[in-house]
Formats: structure tokens, C-alpha cells, sequence
């Protein structure tokens, strides 16, 4: 009887390794996905978008957002950033759709585990200063020249 269950529990055990291999590969492997023109490199482009709305019913002001970004934001990715003003919407945890006037940060950047905890470290402490359920974000990759 255990030699039925043997060549299931291999099986698992490779499927799992393989799943590993891939989610390691992606944070490491160069990203070749864009096909570059000449002159131009690859880099990681990241999107964070952040509702301006507090739970208090007030916005988190000009001042509030520029000092933010000033403290959390800079430090983390220092070579450069874009800041968009937006108007957004979205379904929270309640139900509820939220609508708020919003900020879109788009980052280029080298991916790695480096500016993956940078990443999230931004994401947390917006949260936690704003009183924000979420900070949305979306990775892709661009080809980028000077």
C-alpha cells in the first residue's frame, strides 16, 4: 500500500520545486521579455497607485503627499520617479465603491530582492500613515534610454 502513495508524494514534491524554480527565476533572470531597440535597456517599471481618501473623511493634502514621497519614496529609489494626479475608483473589502481623487508613482527600475522589500516598504507605510486598506500596484517592464 505505501508504494501507491510513493510515486504521488514525488510527484508533489517535483511540482513544488519546479514552482520555486520558476517564482526564483522571475526575480532573478534577466528580463529579455521586451525586445529593445538600439541604445535602450530593459528595466522594471512599477506603478503604485495611492487613494488620496482618509478614513476621517479628509485628503491627504499636497504637503502630506509631497513629504511622503520626500521620506519614504526618495530614499528607496533615488535615480528618479513620475508622479501623476489621478481620479480613480474601487471596490473595498465592504463592498463599497470608494471614489477619491488619487496619485499615480511610476518607478523604472533593476529588478531584484533589493527593491522588492523597498517596494513593499512603501506600500506598508502608506497604509499605515494614511489609514489606506490597499496601494495598488502593477509591474511591468519597458525598454529605457537616456
Amino acid at each position: 500500500m505505501m508504494q501507491y502513495l510513493r510515486l504521488p508524494a514525488i510527484a508533489i514534491a517535483f511540482a513544488g520545486l519546479g514552482a520555486g524554480a520558476v517564482a526564483a527565476y522571475r526575480l532573478t533572470a534577466p528580463e529579455h521579455a521586451a525586445a529593445c531597440r538600439t541604445g535602450s535597456v530593459t528595466h522594471a517599471r512599477l506603478e503604485l497607485l495611492f487613494g488620496l481618501g482618509k478614513q476621517s473623511g479628509d485628503e491627504v493634502s499636497d504637503e502630506e503627499w509631497r513629504a511622503f514621497v520626500e521620506a519614504e519614496v526618495t530614499p528607496r529609489f533615488p535615480d528618479g520617479l513620475t508622479v501623476l494626479t489621478a481620479y480613480g475608483q474601487w471596490r473595498g473589502r465592504s463592498g463599497n465603491i470608494a471614489r477619491e481623487p488619487s496619485r499615480v508613482l511610476v518607478i523604472w527600475h533593476r529588478r531584484g530582492a533589493a527593491g522588492e522589500a523597498d517596494i513593499e516598504a512603501i506600500r506598508q507605510a502608506y497604509k499605515m500613515q494614511f489609514g489606506q486598506e490597499s496601494v495598488m500596484r502593477v509591474d511591468g517592464v519597458s525598454c529605457v534610454s537616456f
